[in-house]
């Protein structure tokens, strides 16, 4: 199995119906692909860890970097995993909070090309952070 990380910016801002569709489309999408995850969006921006069998991840990428609702799908973590992050459900969603202690509110230093040093430890921790506090 793999999981994969990514951010990306929105091409247009979403209201909350919107990204309940965009929740619930990715919810039975992954169920039938064997996929799960979580979904952060914030400001414009969406940062999603996704996970599952590779050939079908890798296929599912494709189609995320093709959808005109991004602009630009940066992958900031690629790793080979043995156990899911997030087998409890297909899809998980939440708003980054301003009130979470070191929450980001951008994702500049996580472009694409970028050195990852010290951004890796700060995305293994929003992580963690969603996987206990996410409902």
């Amino acid at each position: 199995m793999l999981s994969i990380l990514y951010s990306s910016k929105a091409s247009a801002e979403f209201d909350p119906s919107h990204l309940v569709d965009v929740l619930l489309r990715s919810r039975r999408n992954n169920r039938r692909l064997g996929l799960s995850g979580m979904l952060l969006y914030r400001a414009g921006i969406f940062l999603q860890v996704i996970e599952g069998p590779e050939p079908v991840l890798r296929e599912r990428m494709a189609i995320i970097a093709s959808d005109p609702r991004h602009d630009g799908v940066d992958v900031l973590l690629e790793e080979p995993i043995e156990e899911r992050m997030f087998p409890a459900w297909t899809m998980g969603y939440g708003e980054a909070a301003d009130d979470v202690p070191g929450m980001r509110t951008a994702f500049e230093d996580l472009a694409a090309g970028r050195d990852m040093t010290d951004s890796v430890p700060a995305l293994r921790a929003l992580i963690r952070w969603f996987q206990v506090n996410a409902l």
